[in-house]
């Protein structure tokens, strides 16, 4: 089998993994000539906003780990391949070189224990890095039980880095992947990633983790507590909820897939636990821990706390600002420059700095009052008072 082939059986797989942000867009057509590789290949948004065509892989299909979801798993009847690192990096490179990749995202199955699997990414990386001296984006996964050692040294080659936790917690892994510790093998190496980025100098990659939601029982609560510990405490740059779509020929096929919007609403409670200076204990969960599906849980939250007692604009620190609907991170900020200028009188004032206006009108105060709204005389329209 050539490389193309085993590029093309591995492609479907590596859909269960996300990776970047997943661009969406007529300005980014399907790269030229790659449509047999439309599986293998994804546009993506990188870390600096910098938008690419990567390579999404894996070095073999094999897996001794046999997880419950997976569709590696040992149990499962399909065929299996495998690349040498040589081969994979050679493969990526004519795709580069060709214009129909610009980055890539390597993964694997465990086959031979952690350790000899991640010795085998590190030896792809380093072969693009020192003999094809690749200087483009490589998101390299850690397996676990990888040695130390060999996380530094992914670290060092890699401009992402991500470790799989699959699960929340240690009882819900065991439901998902018996065969995995989740301190031991899983946690422990992202506490590696961020002690080498505290401890030495120099430029490190950022790092990811990914849930998978659904099959293994676990609540939103679960999921955001410890999303917040690992934003918090261990510097991850982002958490991905992989909403579970049941594989054939595992233990949970049966199981229904996980509801888009379960996924969305977890997606909007991490970027408040990351981005708003939320904690997890804030956000509106019903009484088994569970998160409204029928709002957005920011505005769920600006409902409960601030109907009865709005944010001023005029007076309010950055946190506060963030907790206002319709007011993110990039509108805070230019908030808090505009008012060195002069007060915030009015809706418009808001709308000429991005603020989504409508949102955030039933929670705030400007100079005091509530700003108020009344129908202009065209349809839709509005008019500050």
């Amino acid at each position: 089998m050539d490389a193309l082939e085993k590029l093309k059986l591995l492609g479907p797989t590596t859909r269960y993994e996300p990776a970047e942000e997943v661009v969406v867009s007529r300005r980014l057509p399907p790269p030229k000539n790659a449509a047999d590789l439309s599986d293998c290949i994804t546009h993506a948004m990188l870390p600096n906003g910098k938008r690419i065509a990567m390579l999404k892989t894996a070095l073999t299909s094999a897996c001794e780990r046999n997880c419950n979801y997976c569709a590696f798993r040992q149990g499962r009847d399909f065929r299996r391949v495998t690349f040498s690192p040589g081969e994979l990096a050679r493969l990526f490179m004519n795709l580069h070189r060709k214009g129909l990749v610009e980055g890539i995202f390597l993964s694997s199955g465990v086959a031979g224990g952690g350790p000899n699997t991640q010795e085998r990414l590190i030896a792809t990386a380093e072969a693009l890095r020192h003999r094809y001296d690749y200087r483009d984006y490589i998101h390299l996964k850690i397996m676990p039980g990888a040695e130390r050692d060999q996380v530094l040294t992914s670290m060092r080659l890699a401009d992402r880095v991500s470790i799989n936790l699959e699960a929340p917690n240690t009882a819900r892994l065991a439901q998902l992947a018996p065969r995995k510790a989740f301190t031991k093998e899983l946690l422990l190496r992202l506490h590696w990633v961020q002690e080498i980025r505290r401890g030495m100098p120099g430029r490190w990659p950022s790092s990811s983790t990914q849930f998978v939601v659904g099959p293994a029982g676990e609540s939103d609560a679960e999921l955001l507590v410890t999303t917040g510990y690992l934003h918090r405490e261990l510097g991850l740059a982002r958490v991905y909820f992989s909403g579970f779509s049941p594989v054939p020929d595992t233990p949970l096929k049966d199981l229904p897939p996980l509801s888009p919007l379960r996924e969305h609403r977890l997606y909007q409670s991490s970027f408040l636990l990351r981005d708003y200076g939320f904690d997890a204990e804030e956000l509106p969960f019903d009484t088994v821990g569970n998160l409204p599906l029928g709002s957005d849980p920011k505005l769920a939250w600006a409902q409960q706390y601030l109907t009865h007692t709005p944010i001023e604009l005029n007076s309010a620190d950055r946190r506060a600002l963030l907790r206002v609907p319709g007011i993110g991170p990039v509108g805070a900020d230019k908030l808090l420059r505009e008012r060195r200028r002069g007060r915030l009188r009015s809706l418009t004032d808001l709308r000429k700095l991005g603020v989504v206006a409508r949102r955030a009108a039933p929670f705030i105060l400007l100079d005091g009052r509530h700003p108020g709204r009344q129908l202009t005389f065209w349809p839709g329209g509005e008019l500050d008072a």
